[in-house]
């Protein structure tokens, strides 16, 4: 019968269920669920007939029709970017008229010593860093400029990523801007659309159409 499918929990296997009753039970992504349409054994996330039913628990199947292209990417980057600058002049004025107010110097950005670029630059990288594995480790899964895309983070099981993981992905960045941002470019040829910081942190940028 259509309706016979069969799941491995604990090593055992239960059923048969029909495609209703699997669902009323609580499937996770990475379940091995036997599918009679397919007379095969796989993981959940990874059967069609249960697309709708992940989808409507938060968890998005990375696919290569769903995967975001560099472009969707990238303007989700410059969204994020200008964000982050309206950020930092805003509490540079107030840092500067706190500082005036007080009489007290900014000794941190004092470029006697010619660390000026450098020290921006580390403050920048640690400060955006720090926003977008922040957001994308939340149940957003995105940060601001990537919900503006409808773009989210996730891992192979289509599942929200932990902070740490999100900390790894940006931090990797840095290998993603090695020969000239060759791993970014990477996202062109790659069949699921990953840089290489996506590729070392098993993580996917996904799109998810408007309804």
């Amino acid at each position: 019968m259509l309706n016979d499918y069969y799941a491995l929990r604990n090593g055992e296997t239960t059923g048969p269920f029909s495609h209703t009753e699997l669902m009323e039970q609580g499937l996770e992504p990475d379940t091995q669920v036997y599918s009679p349409l397919t007379n095969a054994w796989d993981n959940a996330a990874e059967i069609p007939e249960f697309n709708r039913y992940f989808e409507s628990i938060g968890i998005n199947m990375p696919t290569q029709a769903n995967v975001a292209n560099f472009w969707w990417r990238l303007l989700a980057y410059i969204i994020d970017y200008i964000i982050f600058l309206v950020a930092i002049m805003a509490c540079a004025f107030l840092l500067a008229m706190l500082t005036t107010f007080l009489h007290a110097p900014m000794n941190i950005f004092n470029d006697e010593d010619n660390t000026y670029e450098l020290k921006l630059r580390l403050l920048s990288f640690v400060g955006l860093t720090l926003y977008n594995a922040a957001f994308e480790s939340t149940r957003l899964q995105a940060s601001i400029g990537k919900l503006i895309c409808r773009l989210k983070v996730v891992d192979g099981m289509g599942r929200r990523i932990t902070f740490f993981n999100a900390l790894g992905r940006n931090v990797g960045k840095i290998l993603s801007s090695l020969l000239c941002g060759a791993g970014f470019l990477a996202i062109f040829w790659n069949n699921y659309h990953q840089a290489w910081h996506d590729g070392v942190a098993k993580t996917y940028v996904i799109r998810q159409e408007g309804n």
